[in-house]
């Protein structure tokens, strides 16, 4: 192989085989990850003039980075501009560029390994062929949703093409990524292969001359009736999917991606800029905005613990109810050595079950992979797993002397350098440390429920919490993938502290009459993920009034309907009533039973003028009071906080940047 050393490209390297295939390797200077900068843009261009100047007989273009192919556009540089117009013009570059590509004379395969995100799947879409590494860290998306705004460099026209508006629809509008294997599946990749022979098997497919894969000729029937008959059709059906989740006036870019697949063939320089799906609105929306800022505090959340090297093997996790079994599972799928240790193997027993559950979602029944996960989550009852564990998280019954009880144990039989957390979520730690011959080594490690699903964990420093042990700590919290937030020491901490006035206020309307239906409808309406009184119900209850002091305020009393309830057992989701009736995991909202087993919903009834900011106004003010006394460091990690924990509207940009932003 000789390399073609007669261009100065800072990102790109060009490498030509004397069988006549060229490589392209993207590797944009000095960054972890490839992004598809104006400089690194304008140089593809380039390139393809010198291919343009001498053609090679296949193309395969790649990363030279082992982190991943193309990570998406730089949105830092799109976070700067200034103007619609500016947004036009980096629109049109990439649109243009990659119809360029697509249109080159000579095969072009893309060899997808690790992340390929937005505009690197667009690039991807435009080539003819396109081979998936079957590795862990490769996965495809369109993610540009999650940032208010649209694929705009090809993806929504070529990607229906490619594997059907149905299929291609759902990846837009919700941002999902697929794995290699999915990505075969659906047609994205021409074929999917092991590490050691993608350099081999991209030679042979760029090299081959194939043709565009020939679908079915029932398929091909399907295809033609949804991109023609059937196109309205399918537009409506996504549009009201969206509609169910999101409002056009909070989210404007999923229905805008509907119209733009419908009636502008994913063209998004085609529409008129006073159209409600144009870039002109996109990019005015406040919503893009926000999402964007969004995206930054994420990665601000993901840049604690960098500066950890500690890699924890072996966790031990006190308590198997539902939070402490579901952390032990999730270090389990991280790879980590687990015992979970609970009064007897009865009560371990569930939180095993619970976790073969996740397993299976999570390795998509690949048996091999679930067992072996499995075999790293260890029923402990009698706690042995104490003496050997790197992380020993306490995750018991919020009751201070049972706590401080544990932690006496716990500290007599770790380790000298174990982490030693405790999960509590409403206790001070200084509290929990009197009972400590070190009060240094205590932090805590507040999760969200439910731990699979919600990203953010509350890293606590108490008043005496050595540093040394708080980056530990930190550390462990990105090695599970979660979002660390360093929270102080105080009731509540920041998201528990935020929500309990929340719900006492959305509990307060249902005391007045306002129907818990009515009062989530207005919550879900301002861009909430969940009502306020169906996460009363989803919580617990009794969780609710065992949290009293956080959920009903200085001298406030809680609700009576609240504590009727408990007394008559009826507590939520877990016991089948609480504010609503539940079946089969969901809430029963308003419905009338009727003959044949059928039921009537009502009408809904109408939302209160100010009801959502009535509701919302004691999360706003408890929000600014944890910034003020310093539980946060400052406001921006209030917002992040907020969102990643409490599901606060993104829309927004969180609740300190509403605050300061509403007119």
């Amino acid at each position: 192989m000789s390399t073609n050393m007669q261009h100065d490209w800072k990102h790109w390297r060009l490498r030509r085989e004397e069988s006549g295939l060229a490589w392209l390797d993207l590797d944009k200077a000095d960054a972890s990850a490839n992004v598809l900068s104006s400089e690194v843009m304008g140089e593809f261009a380039s390139v393809l003039d010198a291919l343009d100047a001498a053609p090679p007989k296949a193309l395969v273009i790649a990363s030279a980075k082992p982190a991943g192919f193309i990570a998406g556009a730089d949105i830092e540089e799109f976070s700067r501009l200034d103007s619609v117009l500016a947004a036009r013009r980096l629109v049109e570059r990439g649109w243009l560029l990659f119809n360029r590509l697509a249109a080159v004379g000579y095969p072009t395969l893309a060899l997808i390994r690790g992340h390929c995100m937005g505009g690197g799947l667009e690039l991807a879409l435009a080539c003819r062929y396109r081979i998936v590494v079957d590795d862990p860290g490769t996965k495809l998306a369109l993610p540009e949703v999650m940032l208010g705004i649209v694929p705009g460099w090809g993806g929504m026209l070529r990607l229906p093409d490619r594997i059907g508006p149905a299929a291609a629809l759902d990846m837009m509008l919700t941002g999902k990524a697929v794995d290699a294997k999915k990505a075969k599946r659906l047609g994205i990749a021409d074929d999917c292969v092991p590490p050691r022979v993608m350099e081999s098997a991209a030679r042979i497919m760029a090299l081959s001359g194939a043709p565009a894969r020939k679908l079915p000729l029932k398929e091909r029937a399907l295809r033609w009736a949804m991109n023609g008959p059937a196109r309205a059709k399918v537009a409506d059906k996504a549009r009201a999917q969206a509609a169910s989740k999101v409002s056009r006036e909070n989210y404007p870019a999923p229905f805008a991606i509907i119209d733009i697949w419908e009636r502008y063939r994913g063209n998004a320089l085609d529409v008129p800029a006073q159209d409600p799906s144009s870039l002109d609105t996109i990019f005015t929306s406040p919503t893009a905005r926000n999402l964007v800022r969004v995206f930054f505090l994420q990665e601000r959340l993901k840049a604690f613990g960098k500066d950890s090297d500690f890699a924890p093997r072996h966790v031990h996790v006190v308590g198997a109810g539902v939070m402490g079994g579901d952390i032990a599972a999730v270090c389990a799928l991280r790879g980590m050595t687990v015992t979970l240790q609970d009064q007897s193997v009865e009560r371990i027993a569930p939180a095993i079950a619970r976790a073969a559950k996740l397993f299976e979602r999570r390795h998509k029944g690949d048996q091999k992979q679930v067992r072996f996960t499995l075999d790293r989550l260890i029923p402990d009852p009698r706690g042995t797993g104490v003496a050997r564990a790197d992380v020993i998280i306490e995750a018991i019954f919020e009751n201070l002397d049972a706590k401080r009880s544990l932690f006496a144990d716990l500290e007599a039989r770790a380790k000298p350098d174990a982490v030693l957390a405790t999960n509590t979520s409403s206790l001070r730690l200084e509290d929990i440390a009197t009972v400590l011959k070190d009060p240094a080594r205590l932090v805590g490690i507040h999760f969200f429920n439910p731990v699979p699903m919600l990203p953010l964990v509350e890293v606590v420093q108490g008043e005496t919490t050595d540093a040394e042990v708080l980056r530990r700590a930190t550390g462990f919290v990105r090695r599970i993938d979660k979002l660390p937030l360093p929270v102080k020491s105080a009731p509540g901490f920041l998201v528990n502290a935020v929500l309990g006035p929340y719900m006492l206020e959305a509990l307060r309307c249902v005391e007045e009459g306002v129907a818990p239906e009515t009062v989530d409808a207005a919550l879900l309406a301002f861009g909430m993920p969940m009502g306020p009184v169906e996460l009363v119900d989803t919580v617990g209850l009794d969780i609710a009034v065992a949290a009293g002091k956080a959920l009903a305020g200085e001298g406030a009393e809680p609700p009576r309907r609240l504590m009727k309830l408990v007394g008559e057992g009826k507590l939520g989701r877990k016991s089948g009533e609480g504010y609503y009736r539940w079946e089969d995991g969901k809430a029963i909202k308003g419905e009338a039973p009727q003959k044949g087993g059928k039921r009537r919903k009502p009408a809904p009834e109408p939302i209160p003028y100010g009801l959502a900011g009535r509701v919302i106004a004691p999360l706003l003010d408890a929000t600014q009071r944890c910034v003020a006394q310093g539980v946060v460091a400052d406001a921006d990690l209030a917002d992040a906080g907020v969102i990643f924990g409490a599901g606060f509207a993104p829309h927004t940009g969180g609740p300190m940047h509403y605050v300061a932003n509403r007119s």
